[in-house]
């Protein structure tokens, strides 16, 4: 077997392994060609940046890389089943940590399923600490009507509204990436972000001096009206218990706990 970084001319065997690593996961992954090359996308996926074991020309164990500056963040790593117990995730996760570091990458992030403690206890072994609890959530709305107008798609520079930071794949530098049609809604008082074509929410915000006035119900009305199916609002962090609370009287379900960790590197 044979380790190296990837190309982007790899994508194809990426997308056999993400498909194969994923089909039996506690949340299962089986994205499309052009579902996984979005989500790549959006994410800032450097090849040269990733990691990969091949066994001939096969790939069967990954670690793929995303950077924003000197940040960098594991957008996915997996090892196929009939490959696990070999200690190859762990061998892509020490190569990914070379490559970014030689980079100037400093911080490098990632998420990992609360169930999976065989992954996050890999992880806290090669110097990742939790920094937070991420909750994913799907919401179905029947029935609505559009409360809000659309704007133009773009997100608000403005950050002054968030109690949080957003994840990474939430982050309005991975909005400005993506390929995928995405709209604002709201006014002076909220605004949301949404991919009608998947019904993801990645940002809801509402100034604070306009809350408890039913502008957050009115942006999620609206943005269900347009999507026109359940909306995925994922890595809400766990310690915002006004958004949970929120989205537990609008009958959100909570489907999974992601837990963030975080590594320095090159110090």
């Amino acid at each position: 077997m044979t380790i190296r970084p990837l190309r982007d001319d790899d994508f194809d065997a990426i997308h056999r392994a993400f498909i194969n690593a994923f089909s039996h996961y506690v949340v299962p992954m089986q994205p499309s060609t052009e579902a996984l090359r979005e989500m790549f996308t959006r994410r800032g996926w450097v090849p040269e940046l990733s990691s990969g074991i091949f066994e001939d020309d096969r790939l069967v164990a990954f670690t793929l890389n995303a950077i924003d500056g000197d940040r960098g963040y594991d957008t996915g790593s997996g090892v196929l089943p009939t490959h696990r117990r070999r200690g190859l995730a762990r061998q892509t996760m020490e190569h990914s940590t070379t490559l970014l570091a030689e980079a100037g990458v400093t911080r490098y992030m990632l998420e990992v399923l609360e169930p999976n403690t065989n992954a996050s206890a890999l992880y806290r072994s090669l110097g990742f600490a939790e920094t937070r609890r991420l909750d994913c959530y799907i919401l179905e709305c029947g029935g609505a009507s559009h409360r809000f107008q659309q704007r133009r798609p773009q997100p608000p520079q403005s950050t002054h509204w968030w109690d949080v930071q957003p994840s990474w794949q939430n982050s309005t530098a991975s909005i400005h990436r993506a390929r995928d049609q995405y709209v604002t809604i709201g006014d002076e008082d909220g605004y949301a972000i949404l991919f009608p074509a998947t019904g993801d929410l990645p940002q809801l915000a509402v100034r604070r001096e306009a809350r408890r006035r039913g502008v957050g119900t009115r942006l999620i009305e609206t943005a269900a009206a347009i999507a026109e199916k359940p909306l995925r609002i994922i890595n809400v962090d766990a310690r915002d218990e006004g958004i949970a609370a929120f989205l537990a009287a609008l009958g959100a379900r909570r489907f999974v706990r992601q837990i963030e960790m975080e590594r320095t590197l090159g110090v």
